[in-house]
C-alpha cells in the first residue's frame, strides 16, 4: 500500500492561511451589496457582500472602531481588508479592514445616517460656533496644493488683505488617502506652539459629486473639524455643495474664493471706514469746540453780569460808607474838642500857675508828709522852673493853724 502524506484538518487551513496571507491586501477591493448587517456586543460587526446577481456571497467581519461609515443592508461598498478561513467553523471570511459606500444611492444613505448621528451628539449646535478675528496674522490652509481651490483662495486673499502668513498644509482632497491627511494636518496645526499657531484655518477644495466629496463627509474629519481648539472656515465645493465639515465648522464657506472673502477684510473698505471715522472723530471734536465755546461765552458774560452788579453795590456801599463816616468823623471832632477841654483842665502845668508846686524826693512824688524828714534834700517844681530846698521842719497836720 502506497504510503500518503497527510496533515491535520487545522494543519491544512493554516497553511491555507498563510497562502492568503501572501496575497497583498491594499492590491484588491471587494465591491458589492451589504445584506445581513448586524452588531453584536456593541463590538463585533459581521455583514455579507453579495454581487448584483446574489449568486456569490463575501462573509465579513470587522470591529465596531473599524468602520467609519455608517452602513445598512442595501448600501453598496468597496471593501478592502485580509482574507482568512476560521478554523472553528471552517468559513472563509473577509477581516475588514475599511468600508467605503460607492454609487450616489449609497453615498447619499451613509451621508444622510451620518449626519444625523452626529447631529443628535451636538456636533452641529450653534451655540458652540466661536467668531473669527478681524484682522488675522497666520491663516492654517488646510487643501491640495494642485488643485484649483489653493490658487482661488491665495489670489483673493493677497487682493483684498496683504502681509498675512499662510501655513499651508498640503492634503489629498479626495481618494483613500484624504481622510488620514486631513485628520493628520489638523492635529498638526493644533499642536504648534501658541506663537506659531493660526488664527483660524481653512478646510478648502472644489465642487464635485458626493463620491468626490466623500472625505469631507467621514466621521473621523468630522470629528477632527469639530475638535479643533482653532476657529475653523469650511469652504468645499460650489454654493450648492453640501458637506458635513459644513454644519460643524465655525464660519461655512460657499466656495474657495469666498472663504477667503469670510477671513479677511477688503482694505479698500477699510480705508473707507477709516475715512469715516476720521470725519466722524473731526465732526466730534468740532461739535466740543463749538460746544466748549458756548461754554467760556456764557461764562464770560456770567462774570460780567456778576462783576457789573458787584461794583453798583461797591458804589453803593462806598456812598454810605462816605456819609456815615462823614458823621462819625463830626462825633469824633466834637468828642475829641471836650476831652481837650477836660485834659486842659487837668494840665499839671495850668494848677501850678495857680501858685502850687509839686514836691519830689529822689524819682517819688511826696505825697504824705511822713515821706519827709529834717534836712531831707526835696526838689520843688513850679510853673515856671523847679529848684531844690532842704527840710528845716515838718509841721503834722495837727499842728497846723486853721485861718
Amino acid at each position: 500500500m502506497t504510503e500518503v502524506n497527510s496533515v491535520s484538518v487545522s494543519e491544512y487551513l493554516e497553511l491555507v492561511n498563510e497562502t492568503l496571507r501572501m496575497i497583498p491586501s491594499q492590491d484588491f477591493v471587494v465591491e458589492g451589496e451589504v445584506s445581513d448587517f448586524r452588531i453584536a456586543q456593541q463590538k463585533w460587526i459581521s455583514f455579507d457582500l453579495k454581487d448584483e446577481e446574489n449568486k456569490s456571497v463575501l462573509k465579513c467581519f470587522m470591529t465596531v472602531w473599524q468602520l467609519k461609515v455608517p452602513l445598512e443592508d442595501g448600501m453598496r461598498v468597496h471593501v478592502q481588508g485580509q482574507p482568512k478561513v476560521y478554523e472553528r467553523f471552517g468559513s472563509f471570511k473577509m477581516n475588514v479592514q475599511s468600508v467605503i459606500p460607492v454609487g450616489e444611492g449609497a453615498l447619499r444613505r451613509a451621508y444622510e445616517l451620518l449626519k444625523k448621528k452626529l447631529e443628535d451628539e451636538g456636533l452641529f449646535d450653534v451655540s458652540r460656533k466661536r467668531g473669527l478675528v478681524r484682522f488675522p496674522e497666520k491663516i492654517g490652509l488646510i487643501t491640495s496644493r494642485d488643485a484649483a481651490a489653493y490658487g482661488d483662495f491665495v489670489r483673493i486673499l493677497n487682493n483684498r488683505w496683504g502681509g498675512v502668513s499662510v501655513i499651508h498644509t498640503h492634503v489629498h482632497v479626495q481618494g483613500r488617502e484624504a481622510v488620514n491627511d486631513i485628520v493628520q494636518a489638523f492635529q498638526y496645526l493644533n499642536l504648534l506652539s501658541e506663537s506659531e499657531r493660526p488664527d483660524v484655518i481653512v478646510l478648502t477644495r472644489g465642487g464635485g459629486g458626493l463620491e468626490d466629496l466623500h472625505a469631507f463627509n467621514d466621521e473621523s474629519v468630522a470629528r477632527a473639524l469639530f475638535q479643533s481648539k482653532i476657529p475653523v472656515v469650511c469652504g468645499v465645493g460650489h454654493e450648492r455643495d453640501e458637506s458635513l465639515c459644513d454644519f460643524i465648522a465655525d464660519v461655512r464657506a460657499s466656495t474657495p474664493s469666498n472663504a477667503a472673502e469670510l477671513i479677511v477684510p477688503n482694505r479698500q473698505d477699510v480705508l473707507y471706514e477709516i475715512e469715516n471715522m476720521k470725519s466722524h472723530m473731526e465732526d466730534r471734536v468740532t461739535d466740543q469746540i463749538s460746544a466748549s465755546y458756548n461754554i467760556i461765552e456764557r461764562a464770560i458774560s456770567l462774570v460780567g453780569y456778576i462783576l457789573e452788579r458787584e461794583k453798583d453795590r461797591l458804589g453803593i456801599l462806598r456812598s454810605n460808607l462816605i456819609q456815615k463816616n462823614g458823621n462819625w468823623l463830626s462825633a469824633i471832632g466834637e468828642n475829641i474838642n471836650f476831652f481837650t477841654k477836660v485834659l486842659r483842665q487837668l494840665d499839671p502845668k495850668r494848677v501850678l500857675a495857680r501858685g502850687y508846686g509839686i514836691i519830689t524826693k529822689g524819682a517819688h512824688i511826696v505825697k504824705n508828709m511822713s515821706d519827709l524828714e529834717i534836712d531831707a534834700q526835696v526838689g520843688v517844681q513850679l510853673a515856671s522852673g523847679s529848684f531844690v530846698a532842704k527840710v528845716v521842719s515838718v509841721k503834722k497836720k495837727s499842728q497846723q493853724k486853721l485861718i
